[in-house]
C-alpha cells in the first residue's frame, strides 16, 4: 500500500479522480451489460421469426448470428470481470476489441447478403420486418455498434473505473451472463435441427433436416 491508502502504484491524484467519478466511472460496465443483452436480444428476434413465421435462416444468416453472439460475448467478458470488483485496462480492451472484431465481421457478412439481393425486382431472402429484411437490419446494427463502442472507448478515462462496487453489479452480471448463455444454447440447437447430421447447411433450407435424418418425419 502507498501513502494514499490505495493500491500499489496508485497516485493520490488518481485515487481522488476515482472517488469523484462515482456512477460515471461505472458507465462502461452498464454499457457492456446493455450491449450484451442487446445483441442477444437481436438473436432472440431472429429466433422468433424463425420459429414463429417458419422462416428458415440461410448459412449467411447463421454466420451473422454467430457474429452477434461473439459481440455479446466480448461485452460479457467486461461484465464478468466487473463482477469480481476489479477490471483492468487490458480487460476493457480485450472485451471491446473482441466486440469490434465481431461487429466488423458481422457487418461485412450482412453487407454481403444485402448485395446478393440488391438488383431491382429481387424480393430478397425471407420476410421483411418493418420494411427491411433481417440482414439489412443486421448491417445497420453492426455499423451502429462499431460507432457506439468507438464513442465509449473515446471517453474511457472517465467511464472505466478499475474498481467497481460488488452490489448491485454482481447480480446484474449474473443475469446478463445467464441470458447470453441460454440464447447461445438455443441457437446451437436451432442450427443442429436445421442441419441435421450433415456437414453443411443448404443455401436455401426448407425444413428441419434433423427430424428427417432420424425418420421422425417422412
Amino acid at each position: 500500500m502507498d501513502d494514499s491508502g490505495g493500491t500499489p502504484g496508485t497516485s493520490p491524484v488518481a485515487v481522488a479522480i476515482d472517488e469523484r467519478r462515482g456512477v460515471l466511472g461505472q458507465v462502461q460496465y452498464w454499457f457492456a451489460s446493455l450491449f450484451a443483452v442487446g445483441w442477444t436480444g437481436v438473436v432472440c428476434g431472429g429466433l422468433a421469426v424463425q420459429f414463429g413465421d417458419w422462416d428458415y435462416p440461410c448459412p449467411l444468416c447463421m454466420v451473422q448470428r454467430m457474429f452477434m453472439l461473439l459481440a455479446a460475448l466480448g461485452a460479457a467478458y467486461v461484465v464478468r470481470q466487473g463482477m469480481t470488483g476489479r477490471v483492468s485496462g487490458s480487460d476493457y480492451m480485450t472485451g471491446w476489441g473482441l466486440a469490434l472484431v465481431a461487429c466488423v465481421g458481422g457487418g461485412f457478412t450482412s453487407w454481403r447478403q444485402t448485395m446478393l439481393h440488391i438488383l431491382p425486382g429481387d424480393k430478397g431472402y425471407g420476410s421483411p420486418v418493418l420494411g427491411l429484411h433481417l440482414y439489412v437490419w443486421a448491417w445497420v446494427l453492426f455499423v451502429a455498434s462499431v460507432l457506439a463502442v468507438g464513442v465509449v472507448l473515446a471517453f474511457a478515462p472517465v467511464t472505466a473505473d478499475r474498481v467497481l462496487p460488488a452490489s448491485p453489479l454482481r447480480a446484474v452480471g449474473r443475469c446478463v451472463l445467464a441470458f447470453v448463455a441460454l440464447v447461445i444454447a438455443v441457437n446451437l440447437v436451432a442450427v443442429f435441427l436445421l442441419e441435421g447430421f450433415h456437414w453443411f447447411l443448404p443455401d436455401d433450407p426448407s425444413r428441419y433436416q434433423f427430424f428427417y435424418d432420424v425418420h421422425l418425419l417422412p
